[in-house]
């Protein structure tokens, strides 16, 4: 049996067995690797597995979960743990020279110092480099647990470092026992989450305890399904921006505010005035912020396009099984409106509309342009 703190890992056994013989390095009188990759597909656990394994490192018994170690590298406030969470689209040389400097400083009451890096694929060359080096010259008692979609997204000197662990996607059978068996869904529940979520865990737990969440699918399915017309798909975009607004606001906002609060704090003079340098910090910080909330509101829209995605492979399957079963109805009236190659063609054009909402295109003028195209689908021009 594994370790309890991969407790929420799902389908992954092969990986942490892995993990825990690295773990027992010491006693078998084997050398701990001082890089990792974890690489998988969205949803298969990547960042969940390197925290968990942070934790293991960093715990007495190697992973309990319930020890005060365990607990907060879980929470990302442990002081031997340092977690780099990514707020724009890429990761800048200066941001990965920061967490450098710090990477050889002394354990406080681990064995280890652990970095993690999630979404290590938005390293940009500059920033590459500069972690290179570090690698090449990692502590002793330095760990570097790195993520990204696949190996091939992390250069190539990068991974050559490091040693690979591959996860694979859950599949809808082991989801749903996990959901069954670890939050007491029903099985009609549970296996509706697991479809949906695609594979992805986190995806299909958090459908499970959150009303919200099955809400907002009825509603984007809604807007979608009823963009019949040009004006409806100018009236769509602005629904779909304005939604993932206020989603992102709902999680980002208490955050933000707490930051801004935390800094007037440090830069506050004797009197009213900022101490030198105040100014600037918080000129950053609101930069900053704006960066964060930008990309949510754009990874909010972008699992918006997922579903769809989902709904329009449906349709290309004359009988199922559906992802979106519960939609059975429409799928069926969608089929009979469009031939396999319209179809077909939707389906290109939300692929395309994802990768340019990854770029600096306007979200605005992908969401537009999709809609249009799917206004002018269903209307049969």
């Amino acid at each position: 049996m594994s370790a309890p703190v991969f407790s929420s890992l799902v389908g992954q056994e092969a990986a942490i067995a892995q993990l825990e013989c690295a773990l027992t390095s010491n006693e078998t009188g084997n050398e701990m690797t001082h890089a990792w990759l974890f690489t998988g597909p969205p949803g298969s656990g990547r960042s969940v597995i390197a925290l968990s394994f942070a934790a293991a490192l960093v715990c007495k018994k190697r992973g309990c979960g319930e020890c005060g170690d365990c607990k907060t590298a879980l929470a990302g406030t442990h002081q031997d743990v340092e977690i780099m969470k990514i707020d724009g689209l890429t990761i800048k040389v200066d941001e990965i020279r920061e967490v450098v400097s710090r990477s050889s400083w002394t354990t406080s009451t681990s064995n280890w110092r652990v970095i993690v890096v999630e979404d290590s694929d938005r390293m940009t060359e500059s920033a590459a480099n500069a972690l290179l080096k570090s690698l090449e010259e990692a502590g002793s008692s330095t760990v570097w647990l790195l993520s990204a979609p696949s190996p091939e997204d992390v250069l190539p000197t990068i991974r050559s470092r490091c040693r690979q662990v591959q996860l694979r996607i859950p599949t809808m059978r082991e989801i749903k026992d996990f959901l069954i068996s670890t939050l007491n869904s029903t099985p009609e529940e549970a296996e509706q989450a697991a479809r949906i979520s695609q594979g992805h865990i986190g995806k299909a737990r958090a459908f499970i305890r959150d009303k919200s969440l099955r809400d907002l699918r009825k509603l984007i399915f809604e807007i979608l399904l009823n963009t019949t017309t040009e004006s409806k798909a100018i009236s769509a975009t602005s629904k779909i921006i304005d939604l993932a607004e206020e989603r992102v606001a709902g999680r980002l906002t208490e955050v933000l505010e707490k930051e801004i609060e935390e800094a007037k704090n440090i830069y506050q003079g004797t009197s009213r005035g900022l101490i030198a340098g105040g100014s600037k910090a918080l000129k950053e910080l609101d930069r900053d912020q704006k960066l964060k909330t930008a990309r949510a509101v754009k990874d909010e829209i972008d699992s918006y396009l997922l579903d769809y995605k989902s709904f329009i492979r449906d349709c290309l399957l004359v009988n199922g099984p559906w992802i979106n079963a519960d939609l059975s109805e429409q799928i069926k009236t969608f089929q009979s409106r469009k031939s396999d190659n319209d179809l077909s063609q939707l389906l290109t054009l939300i692929s395309n509309s994802r990768a340019k909402l990854a770029t600096n295109t306007s979200q605005s003028l992908v969401l537009e342009t999709l809609f249009l195209s799917f206004a002018r689908s269903k209307s049969g021009k």
